[in-house]
């Protein structure tokens, strides 16, 4: 039998949970992920095999090399209820009462000591931390890093190393019994050896290492001694950093208030000066600095060169053909505010153990990991940004115009980075509407088209001159760890004027941690949004988080190119936060990049913003981190189609925190529409046709002679049957 490779400490140095190796310590350290090669029992045939094992959060994992921790974990075992024996030199037993006990062998002694330590530190930290999860929340220290306020952030440092402090404290009580209890036992054995008669030099051995286990032992009681020193001290400490916080806390709150009051006055005082005068638009400030994501990456470099007076934002954006469009009022009032989400105890894990590998759309899952919308209404949230299409609307150049096209794109995403709520499933011939042709000049129609597999089409129509046009299927797969979720089909835009039509599709969504810690969201792929009039376009990587990397979280950069490949304008920024733009002045070929790729260098004029992603409303962290539209997308308005999703009543429950009434009535509505396709493939001859011969009502189905896709687009009568207020020919799906 070989030897094991050496066990290693990971230790966790980023809040989203990614790790990085480090050399191994001779002795593992609380709170450390402990990983290994060890020898387990499978059977009397084969034997012990040698398996890779994962000590991490309480939970001892086994996967059969190491290739697989991404994606198959053959077993796991929670510490806190287990118990560890010791059988020999190299062999010990862990077991939880009988359903699960792994005989598992290290390679040396020494290296079975290092597993026991380390199992016995995480059993102890999970036992405390399960007596305390009932005050834990969803905290965890493998979150993504988000940005707040400088006080909120200074409040949130001083909380989280008053939290660090009290788990090592817990830490040093856990090394302190530890000790006492070896201790203890090596006493004994020291005992054993002094009452034998041994002469000669194994008696002077003896004698020996009993002198220096008196003096070992004298040492750790100075030591524990000294810890219980340290644990006094702290918590003496600890209370008064607790009252300072407070006071800090209390300062904070009066600034915030003085604060407020100041706002109020001077929005008060900005309001009578604009009753008295009208300031011309190019007195109008703007914030156009620069912003602090990284403008380097594998293949490009960009480099600002002297700003070129000649180069201005309002080429972009001004039509000399078109007067200014001016702001409307909104006809009404619309909501601020959604029932807070109940704070109930969830547990993804027991719903999704038994689901790895299977389709996101397949797995029965509760409303209480829903979010109060629907796909549909999730896919019109897409028109938040819906600026950037005005503005793209008025350029007169097409290279100007994919610059803002590109940025819409980018601009879809920025409502993800918190909502790990999972949208509504919609069921066949759902609808939904968004009227905002008043406020804002455009209105959507959205209707679920397909239930296998599920696909909904979006049609968006604005009277500034474009047309926005998708349709969406979702491919999902759960890894174990993460779950995955790759969008299908086309998003394309068409602008009345220029008769541009441009086409582009999203990229991946993975949502982490879905087994431990705080789940975060990252976005990661290519996207080429291409001109089909004229043959434009622009390639846009967003990169996926890698600790490893210099870049900001969330980074997305892009290049502009024409027909023959010459880059004309470049992107760079965050989907999450904002997107700069620059007019390339010259680009050359620069030294190699990574996988032998030749880098290209972009000098460029100084970037402008392009997109900025709105302030969410106050108290989002209560209303499922919804945006200002996401508020008001399920509110109730008159008028709509009886398939709209605002009338679905396990949604409208689930929003209302009824969630165990909502539950009841989405298992009704599923069921019924399983009914009723069964009755739909009753009706159809045999081997007539396919036995789903379901067509939408709203919506048919094409092959785009510019893009060349087969996909569904709108075909009028919608606004018409809204306007006469007759939906006699809505199927009944509530």
């Amino acid at each position: 039998m070989g030897c094991g490779k050496t066990p290693q400490i990971d230790h966790k140095l980023t809040p989203r949970g990614l790790e990085m190796s480090e050399p191994k310590s001779p002795t593992p350290t609380p709170g450390d992920t402990y990983k290994g090669w060890l020898f387990k029992w499978t059977n009397y045939i084969k034997g012990y095999q040698r398996r890779w094992f994962v000590l991490s959060n309480g939970l001892l994992s086994y996967y059969r090399t190491q290739a697989e921790m991404g994606h198959t974990c053959r077993g796991t075992i929670n510490l806190a209820t287990a118990n560890i024996a010791v059988e020999d030199s190299c062999n010990f037993v862990i077991s939880n009462g009988g359903a699960q006990t792994y005989h598992l062998k290290a390679s040396s002694e020494v290296e079975r000591q290092r597993w026991i330590t380390a199992l016995e530190l995480a059993k102890a930290k999970a036992v405390h931390m399960q007596a305390e999860s009932d005050d834990s929340g969803d905290e965890g220290p493998t979150s993504p890093p988000t940005s707040a306020p400088s006080g909120s952030s200074r409040n949130m440092e001083v909380q989280s190393t008053l939290r660090t402090l009290g788990c090592k404290v817990e830490d040093l009580c856990t090394c302190n019994d530890l000790i006492t209890k070896h201790g203890t036992a090596l006493q004994r054995s020291l005992s054993e050896l002094e009452g034998l008669s041994i002469q000669g030099p194994m008696g002077d051995k003896i004698k020996q290492v009993t002198e220096r286990a008196t003096l070992f032992r004298i040492t750790s009681n100075a030591m524990i001694n000294a810890c219980r020193d340290f644990l006094g001290l702290a918590q003496t400490h600890s209370k008064r950093w607790q009252k300072a916080l407070q006071a800090e806390r209390d300062q904070r709150v009066r600034l915030e208030e003085t604060l407020e009051q100041l706002a109020k006055q001077h929005n008060h005082l900005e309001r009578a000066f604009r009753g008295a005068t009208v300031l011309p638009s190019s007195l109008r400030s703007s914030d156009s600095g620069k912003g602090d994501a990284s403008d380097e990456d594998d293949e490009n470099e960009f480099f600002d060169a002297m700003e070129d007076p000649s180069f201005d934002e309002q080429s972009l954006t001004s039509n000399p053909e078109s007067p200014q469009s001016l702001e409307l009022e909104p006809v009404r009032q619309r909501r601020t505010r959604v029932p807070d989400k109940p704070n109930y105890s969830l547990n993804l894990w027991s719903i999704m153990k038994n689901c790895i590998g299977k389709e996101l759309s397949k797995i029965p899952m509760p409303v209480n990991f829903n979010e109060p919308l629907s796909m549909l209404q999730r896919l019109s949230e897409d028109l938040e940004y819906y600026e950037l299409l005005d503005k793209a609307a008025k350029c007169q150049s097409s290279l100007e115009q994919l610059c803002y096209v590109a940025a819409f794109t980018v601009s879809s995403y920025s409502t993800t980075v918190h909502r790990t709520g999972k949208p509504f499933n919609p069921l066949l011939g759902e609808t939904y509407e968004l009227d905002r042709l008043k406020e804002c000049g455009y209105r959507s129609l959205c209707e679920q088209v397909s239930h296998h597999p599920p696909a909904a089409a979006h049609h968006a129509v604005s009277d500034r001159g474009w047309t926005l046009r998708q349709e969406i299927s979702l491919a999902s797969k759960f890894r174990g760890k993460y779950l995955s979720i790759m969008p299908l089909g086309s998003i394309q835009c068409l602008f009345e004027k220029s008769n541009n039509h441009y086409s582009w599709k999203k990229v991946t969504t993975t949502v982490h941690n879905i087994i431990v810690g705080k789940l975060w969201i990252d976005q990661s792929g290519e996207i080429d949004v291409v001109n089909h009039q004229t043959g434009d376009r622009c390639h846009l990587k967003f990169a996926p988080y890698s600790y490893f990397s210099r870049d900001v979280a969330r980074k997305v950069t892009g290049v502009v190119t024409d027909k023959d490949g010459k880059a004309h304008f470049v992107l760079s920024g965050t989907w999450d936060e904002k997107m700069e733009f620059s007019r390339v002045m010259q680009s050359s070929k620069g030294e190699n990049g990574t996988e032998g790729k030749q880098r290209t260098v972009y000098q460029t004029l100084k970037s402008k913003e392009i997109w900025k992603k709105n302030p969410l409303p106050e108290g989002a962290d209560t209303m499922y981190y919804f945006s200002c539209l996401a508020l008001t997308l399920n509110e109730l308005e008159e008028g709509v189609a009886p398939t709209d999703s605002r009338q679905r009543p396990d949604q409208r429950l689930m929003e209302a925190g009824r969630w165990d009434e909502a539950n009841a009535e989405k298992q009704r509505l599923e069921e019924k529409q399983r009914t009723v396709r069964r009755e739909r493939a009753a009706a159809v001859v045999a081997g007539a046709q396919h036995i789903d011969n379901y067509e939408a009502l709203w919506f048919k189905k094409i092959d785009d002679p510019v893009s060349g896709e087969s996909l569904h687009v709108y075909k009028g009568g919608y606004w018409d049957a809204k306007e006469e207020g007759s939906w006699d020919m809505c199927p009944d799906i509530f």
